[in-house]
């Protein structure tokens, strides 16, 4: 039976450190496996990457070209036809707080802006206040469905 005082971990899966100079007969003596001096034979010889000894890297001389659009990027919480649909809204009408309060919205979605897609279905006719984007499926099942849109700002 195995109990914690007979546990042993199996035979190759510990090995002793290297223990380098140590001396000659050691077997990592003298220079220690570090070879003849040089920066990467001292104590804090390692340098970062792209380090090219001093002179200006490859990465700082190549020309920069294209265009990044990543720090302009709109990031939107995305909220669906079937999550509205498992949730209860009071008098049908859904908000950012009514969401936050459903746990639709968390974290850094409670203050990006909301897009409503249309994947699912729409159960109530519900109406929408607040600065929301659609897409263009989702406005014509709200609107089909008998909701509304109030300050509608949509993609």
């Amino acid at each position: 039976m195995l109990k914690l005082n007979n546990l042993k971990s199996s035979p190759g899966a510990n090995r002793n450190t290297k223990r380098i100079g140590r001396g000659l007969a050691s077997g990592q003596g003298k220079q220690a496996g570090k070879g003849h001096k040089g920066q990467k034979a001292r104590k804090s010889g390692h340098v970062r990457i792209g380090f090219e000894g001093g002179s200006m890297p490859i990465y700082m001389r190549l020309p920069k070209k294209g265009f990044k659009n990543y720090p302009f990027k709109d990031i939107f919480a995305v909220v669906n036809f079937k999550q509205l649909a498992a949730n209860k809204f009071d008098g049908n009408k859904v908000t950012r707080e009514a969401l936050i309060a459903c746990g639709l919205l968390s974290g850094a979605n409670k203050k990006r802006p909301i897009k409503i897609l249309a994947n699912g279905k729409l159960g109530a006719p519900l109406v929408f206040s607040g600065t929301f984007k659609f897409s263009k499926t989702a406005l014509e099942q709200i609107t089909a469905a008998g909701g509304k849109v109030l300050n509608e700002n949509n993609i």
